[in-house]
């Protein structure tokens, strides 16, 4: 017997995340109950937990372990979320899209240790000593090399038979990354680098093969069911070589056990909020797989006790992030939330927009006339709580990615090309939020590339000229071309400006209390 413990999309969430998991109510199945999980506290518990009885065990990932993390790791370069995860007995791990977030010598450096960005000469103190654990990326190549960036499989024997883990994210992550974080980089086929590994496993002596990919699906039903799913993932499966004996999957955020291609494929929701407990049975003789199992496990905070290693790591980083993490920045009079309006508006939007016209738009910054921002960038809501009280902790979660502000100039027609791009090549509509005084109507009954009503572009009710020349902020992953909007690689005289997470606390302080918006400048025709 081996038991294989695997998580993903951790995200730096060492505090249980706010809402916990849902799931159905045992007194109505019809509805769902909140149940409050999560934490590397609880978690590190449940490990050990899962661990007793069970010899043959393996604690693995599925990528995404770090990157648009709450503050308490986020500030710290996710260093905090690392030291965690190996302190649990973490073994390897996916690289996700999110490893990539600062690029690809960050990810190394927090693979194999070294001083924090922008302080090179770091004492001994804040030297950090690098992950406990391996890091793979199979599909991850590097064009100079040739070779992946880091090692595509991990192998570990168990009663003397050999599994191999190999490890690697989805094809797609150049899209969804800052592309300058990943120039230079080559992310292949997730089948054919997996099919093209199995020669070389096996010439090894080693039958038992184990996938972790951070690439996932979209199920139905409950969390240890899959009447159906649908997704990447349900494409990528029946391509593999049959010598694959397990798929551990991440990236949507979901949670399954399925059976995909005759082979289970696990995913274990997202933030720490579950553990996934996969039993395998090897057989001596053939050295392979015979059977597979798997149960998602909640990471339930109010029956877990804390583990004394984590709980130490956590109040360490927490002297040094809570003064700022406390800071009240601003006030609301209500929830300003995600909710979008049929023409995509949500009044969070509406207010990180605002706040980064704010902050550009002096004639001393780079006299912004209009901010664009993505909906990717809008990690969380921002609650009514506390009779308002918004605290830098609260901004830092909602806008995680330390992108900086950029200000560019595009003329009207650029704008437009800029707004087809939210339907053009885009796995679902991203519809960007936008400051006041700019207002557009799209048509959705209308081909993509023709959406967007010329005529209706206006700034301060004035039309926009297709021949105008404006100076427009959005922040550093949209002006690399990020999410699609090629566009903006296109913008002249650039001037970058301060992080979007300061624009957005600099703007509640400046507003006094902010309250929603009417969610009128974006209009739906059809």
């Amino acid at each position: 017997p081996l038991r294989i413990l695997a998580i993903n999309d951790f995200h730096g969430n060492l505090l249980p995340p706010s809402g916990g998991i849902k799931i159905p109510d045992p007194a109505d199945p019809g509805k769902t109950i909140a149940v409050p999980a999560g934490g590397s506290e609880a978690m590190a518990t449940l490990v050990t937990q899962l661990r007793a009885g069970a010899p043959n065990t393996i604690f693995v990932a599925a990528g995404d372990l770090i990157g648009a993390s709450p503050l308490l790791s986020g500030i710290l370069h996710d260093e905090p979320t690392i030291e965690s995860m190996s302190l649990m007995g973490l073994e390897a791990s996916a690289v996700g899209n999110h490893e990539f977030d600062d690029g690809i010598a960050e990810l190394l450096r927090l693979q194999h240790g070294g001083c924090p960005p922008g302080n090179l000469n770091c004492g001994e103190a804040e030297n950090f000593k690098g992950a406990g654990f391996q890091y793979l990326a199979a599909s991850t190549i590097d064009d100079t090399t040739g070779k992946p960036v880091l090692p595509p499989y991990y192998v570990k024997e168990f009663a003397g038979i050999p599994v191999a883990f190999i490890g690697l994210t989805l094809k797609g992550t150049p899209g969804i990354v800052m592309p300058s974080g990943v120039a230079g980089l080559t992310f292949k086929d997730e089948a054919e680098t997996v099919n093209a590994l199995v020669p070389e496993i096996r010439a090894k002596g080693i039958e038992a093969i184990v996938v972790l990919i951070h690439e996932g699906g979209f199920p139905t039903g409950g969390m240890n069911e899959c009447p159906a799913i649908s997704g990447a993932i349900t494409e990528i499966v029946p391509k593999l070589d049959k010598a694959v004996d397990l798929v551990i999957s991440g990236h949507t955020h979901k949670a399954y056990t399925c059976v995909i291609d005759g082979r289970l494929v696990t995913s274990g929701d997202k933030f720490g909020t579950l553990v996934t407990a996969i039993d395998v049975t090897l057989d001596r003789r053939t050295r392979d797989v015979t059977s597979t199992k798997a149960e998602n496990v909640i990471v339930r905070t109010e029956q877990l006790t804390k583990d004394p290693q984590q709980t130490a790591l956590i109040e360490h980083y927490q002297k040094i992030v809570q003064p700022l993490a406390d800071r009240v920045v601003g006030q609301l009079s209500a929830a300003l939330t995600k909710e979008e309006t049929p023409a995509g508006e949500t009044t969070l939007g509406d207010v990180i927009a605002d706040a980064q016209l704010a902050a550009t738009s002096p004639a001393e910054a780079s006299g912004a006339e209009i901010a664009f921002t993505n909906p990717g960038g809008v990690r969380t809501e921002l609650p009514y709580k506390n009779d308002g009280a918004v605290t830098y902790a609260d901004v830092f979660a909602v806008q995680p990615f330390g992108n900086s502000l950029v200000t560019m100039d595009l003329t009207g027609s650029q704008i437009e090309r800029m707004l087809e791009q939210q339907w053009v090549d885009q796995p679902k509509p991203r519809i960007l939020h936008v400051s006041k005084g700019f207002t557009y109507a799209w048509d959705g009954s209308k081909p993509p590339g023709e959406r967007v009503d010329p005529a209706s572009l206006r700034l301060d009710g004035k039309p926009i000229q297709p021949d105008g020349a404006y100076r427009v902020t959005v922040n550093s992953f949209l002006a690399d071309g990020g999410d699609g909007f090629s566009v903006l690689k296109e913008g002249g005289d650039r001037v970058t400006g301060p992080y979007d997470v300061n624009a957005l606390a600099d703007y509640l302080t400046a507003t006094g209390t902010v309250r929603p918006g009417p969610l009128d400048r974006i209009t739906r025709l059809d």
